[in-house]
């Protein structure tokens, strides 16, 4: 769209810092036609299956419309419990929190180790059927730009309540791997106001957003750029 049409909610940018571009996504589920019914099956698949399917298993949940809360927050976790009944397996991989690892070739190694010590421990696990297949999943993420550039932090402060979950999704926790430092997008523009929202950063860094809803981590994200820009401020 050309810069007629953008909103710019504050025309007093400081020099030379560039407008932060809010946006809007959607993530479409695309089968991949691999399946496990068995754990050895599990682990065998995991080893070449696209890092974008790891991605939508653990973090696609996210933005699906859900009527009561998920018993995991990852699915192959779930599985473990829904599908191969095993208890011990479904706890040690509901313990993992994505947000822990660099990149998600870690993520997917951190998988096969633990899938690994549950297969030495058993010697029927291997082969047992699981009562359902896991099918997996990749996950294709579609960006729309809405239009909006803000020109200050105390704005975004304003904004996002009113924010949508999915772009909340977007700049908090896809762009963690989309940044080559795993940051989010609100840190990444806050850099570039020289120190000044540093408070603001660190705060922002602190939070953990694998166990949160969207809507909880809108609220998070609220108060603390509501806190620290009226600190700043003063």
């Amino acid at each position: 769209m050309s810069d007629e049409t953008e909103t710019i909610l504050n025309p007093s940018s400081p020099e030379g810092v560039a407008p932060f571009a809010l946006k809007d996504c959607a993530l479409i589920a695309i089968a991949t036609g691999q399946q496990a019914l068995t754990l050895k099956e599990l682990r065998d698949n995991l080893v070449t299956i696209n890092p974008n399917s790891i991605y939508h298993h653990f973090w696609g949940g996210l933005l699906e419309p859900r009527f009561e809360e998920r018993e995991y927050n990852n699915d192959f976790a779930s599985w473990a419990r829904r599908g191969l009944h095993d208890d011990k397996l479904a706890e040690r991989l509901a313990m993992v929190d994505p947000s822990f690892y660099s990149d998600l070739e870690d993520l997917r190694q951190e998988l096969l180790d633990i899938i690994e010590e549950r297969l030495d421990e058993s010697e029927y696990l291997p082969w047992m059927l699981a009562t359902e297949p896991f099918e997996f999943i990749r996950a294709q993420i579609v960006v729309f730009d809405t239009d909006m550039r803000v020109e200050r932090p105390e704005q975004l402060g304003e904004l996002m309540p009113h924010l949508s979950t999915s772009s909340i999704f977007y700049h908090f926790i896809d762009a963690r791997r989309r940044l080559s430092d795993s940051s989010d997008d609100f840190r990444f523009w806050l850099a570039s106001f020289n120190g000044l929202y540093q408070e603001l950063s660190t705060q922002l860094a602190s939070i953990d957003p694998y166990f949160e809803t969207l809507t909880e981590l809108r609220q998070q994200l609220t108060v603390i750029f509501q806190n620290c820009c009226l600190g700043v401020n003063r």
